[in-house]
């Protein structure tokens, strides 16, 4: 629409015909986000006949007018509307559209003003015009709200809405309410008034939160988060995950003051949610209510401050009566009986989880201190220490220091929206919103922890770093559809011996960054020591000895009848289906022989008849590999000594042995009469190898002992997985010993004072000796 169309337009707006109205201001809303037109629109007087259509019209015409303003704000012109003395009737219209009309076109349009309105008062604060207070932010919403108190309500169900515009225009009022409460530290002192009267100064945005949330905004935004409309609603879900942030950073800046009446009564209602009058041996007092029955936390303490308010008897003559227990922040889990100076690093949101799971597991704290109490004191899991512990543990993984306002204000990050479903789940933390429950399922895994690694007061650092790293592992991995529930049963059930696993992977990966060329010394020397102990594991296999198959040659009837004619004694040298080997103690020679069957015991040296000079074996040969090593599953060596155990010793279960066994190792030698002339005529290749020994192992581990044992007494390096994966696994245990002797203190300390420095001979004489 062109602007010398105003005049007509305006005209038509303000026609007593509905029709006429309708269209024009259909038209008005595609052309006023022109700034040009929006202009010469406000100079003509367009905001008045804007204003006049808002308050006097319903339909499709109050549609079209609301969303005419909305874009005219959007391009940061028409804040007039707001100024003068009627300003006060436009927002109270705007108000009552949202409560009573059911219409979403309606709605959208008036939400979307209502943000702007809120939002501008930001705005102006930085680097704006100045305004006349109270005329934007939420000081221009509280007569209205207070004409129709169920807008919050309203607002917070219009979430669960179908139509993703209106869900996002409402989660965009509820962000720009919550940064107004922050930004202004006044918040919305109309909708929270305390019961004792006026609220102190500054905890009023900190109210304002509460009762959002008791309304039911956590659970609909994390349904929100969770759900495939992701991408429509975005923008509004990551601002609001940001304003989580600033609220748990802001509660974490709050000192714990036991001035202010909100922190005394959570401290004392920490102590009377323990049960101090209560005593499990003995059947002693409960404490109890006016009418005989037993009193909650809660009504103690509220029933105790009445008293106190009005100066009654009643409080004084119990109070003076009751003896002052020297342990009672102690027994909590305090280090000192000032409890408030411990909240020093958590602050005020430490003491907000500590009371939230006393609240909402009362009877569960209740009996955790009766068990604790019965442990030794050195032993007892400090409660209220490992909760602040926990609070601080989620506050660093959520990394809610990084965050600020003005990341909101400038769109930070909002870039990365753009990136898919992967940038998604790095994006958006869905689990935030459930911090209570996370905290609670973090504060019973540190018991369940404590318990299981049988801790000491001492080891709570231990303690409280493993319980670091379950929840980078299982919150930090969890995808942004995981439920929480299941986040809480991983927590719950993830297993401690993988955890100690995890913790040591990352040590060593900490430490390879910050020592990694030393490191890599000690891996070298301790890969050497683990494979001087492995090659003298191998040998003494070979000392202690085994017994092999020998494979028999089919021979046909024809062939077996011969052999009984010519009466020949080959065939009691071919029914000797098994092989015995043992290296001489000396291991300078390989004896072995053959056998009709397993003894029941090992033969010794005497009776194995044959040797073989290893001085003369030039190769050891095999067709066991790495591929045949892993096929075979890292069969152990119980595996091996129960399969062999369970062989028969007759020869038809030792031929059934052979033809399953594929495994073959072959020694070859120079010759049987080796010399050292045989030795230089190899070395110039006028000479040729001849295996002497062949041996069938029954199994995997026993041919991987074997061949690299002969392999190592031969200076030669191993080569089968079992023996490389044990001179792994030694080696790395190897390093890890070592790098638990490590103190955390000590990388950051430097050496200890004198160390490295010679001593002084000073008054030593030259009696002494080296001890090697």
């Amino acid at each position: 629409m062109d602007q010398a169309d105003i005049p007509a337009l305006l005209s038509r707006l303000a026609s007593d015909e509905d029709a006429a109205r309708k269209m024009a201001v259909f038209k008005l809303q595609s052309s006023i986000n022109d700034p040009a037109f929006a202009d010469v629109f406000i100079a003509s007087g367009g905001l008045v006949v804007l204003r006049r259509l808002i308050m006097t019209t319903g339909g499709n015409t109050l549609a079209y007018a609301l969303q005419s303003l909305s874009r005219l704000l959007e391009v940061d012109m028409g804040w007039d509307i707001f100024e003068g003395p009627n300003a006060g009737e436009l927002v109270e219209r705007v108000v009552e559209l949202i409560v009573t009309n059911p219409l979403v076109n309606i709605l959208r349009g008036a939400m979307s003003i209502l943000v702007g309105l809120v939002s501008h008062s930001q705005s102006t604060a930085h680097g704006g015009t100045p305004r006349t207070p109270g005329t934007f932010g939420f000081r221009a919403l509280k007569p209205a709200v207070a004409v129709y108190p169920q807008f919050f309500e309203l607002v917070i169900m219009q979430l669960q809405s179908a139509d993703h515009a209106l869900c996002a225009n409402a989660l965009m009022l509820i962000n720009a309410l919550i940064r107004d409460a922050v930004s202004n530290d006044n918040g919305p002192t109309l909708l929270v008034s305390s019961s004792k009267g006026t609220v102190p100064p500054g905890e009023e945005w900190s109210k304002f939160i509460k009762k959002l949330q008791d309304l039911g905004l956590i659970k609909a935004v994390y349904n929100l988060m969770q759900s495939s409309s992701l991408q429509d609603l975005a923008h509004p879900l990551l601002e609001f995950q940001t304003l989580t942030k600033v609220l748990l950073r802001k509660w974490r800046g709050v000192r714990v003051d036991l001035e202010r009446p909100e922190h005394r009564r959570a401290l004392k209602g920490l102590h009377l949610a323990s049960a101090p009058e209560r005593r499990q041996a003995n059947g002693g007092m409960t404490t109890l209510s006016p009418t005989g029955r037993p009193s909650t936390a809660a009504t103690v303490v509220a029933r105790e401050e009445g008293e106190k308010e009005t100066g009654g008897e009643t409080a004084a003559g119990r109070k003076s009566s009751r003896r002052h227990n020297p342990e009672k922040w102690r027994r909590l889990g305090f280090e000192t009986e000032s409890p408030a100076s411990e909240f020093e690093v958590a602050g005020f949101l430490g003491m907000m989880d500590l009371t939230d799971y006393v609240r909402k597991n009362e009877d569960g704290f209740q009996k955790l201190l009766l068990e604790q109490s019965s442990r030794p004191l050195n032993e007892r899991c400090p409660v209220a220490r490992a909760s602040l512990a926990v609070t601080m543990i989620l506050y660093e993984h959520f990394e809610v220091e990084q965050c600020d306002l003005d990341d909101i204000r400038n769109g930070g990050y909002y870039q990365l929206i753009d990136g898919g479903g992967k940038a998604h789940d790095k994006l958006f933390r869905p689990l935030l919103l459930q911090w209570s429950r996370l905290h609670t399922a973090g504060l019973h895994a540190f018991f369940r922890m404590w318990k299981a690694t049988g801790a000491t007061r001492y080891d709570f650092d231990k303690v409280a770093e493993l319980v670091r790293i379950l929840i980078d592992q299982v919150v930090g991995q969890a995808s942004r559809s995981k439920d929480v529930l299941e986040v809480e049963d991983d927590l719950h059930e993830y297993d401690s011996g993988r955890l100690r696993e995890l913790q040591m992977d990352l040590l060593e990966l900490s430490f390879e960054d910050q020592w990694g060329p030393h490191l890599f010394q000690v891996r070298e020397e301790l890969k050497h020591e683990a494979l001087q102990f492995v090659k003298e594991q191998r040998i003494r296999c070979l000392l202690q000895g085994s017994w092999f198959s020998k494979p028999q040659p089919h021979r046909s009837n024809h062939s077996r009848s011969e052999s009984l004619k010519t009466g020949q004694d080959k065939g009691s040298r071919l029914s000797q289906p098994w092989r015995f080997a043992k290296l001489s103690h000396n291991r300078r020679y390989l004896h072995y022989a053959d056998f009709a069957e397993q003894t029941a015991h090992d033969p010794g040296l005497e009776a194995l008849t044959e040797k073989i000079d290893l001085l003369s074996i030039s190769s050891v040969v095999s067709n066991v590999s790495n591929a045949d090593d892993a096929a075979a599953g890292g069969e152990t060596g119980s595996q091996a000594s129960s399969s062999l155990t369970s062989l028969t010793k007759d020869a038809n279960s030792a031929a059934q042995a052979t033809a399953k066994s594929t495994t073959k190792i072959t020694i070859y030698s120079l010759s049987e009469n080796f010399s050292p002339e045989l030795a230089s005529l190899a070395a110039a290749g006028k000479t040729k190898e001849q295996p002497i020994l062949t041996l069938h192992p029954l199994n995997h581990s026993l041919a991987s002992e074997w061949l690299d044992g002969l392999l190592m007494l031969l200076n030669q390096a191993p080569i089968t997985a079992e023996t490389n994966k044990l001179v792994t696994l030694v080696s790395e245990y190897g390093l890890k010993i070592r790098l638990l002797n490590v103190r955390a203190e000590a990388a950051d300390n430097g050496p200890v004072p004198g160390a490295g420095q010679v001593p002084s001979r000073e008054g030593l004489d030259e009696d002494y000796y080296y001890e090697i």
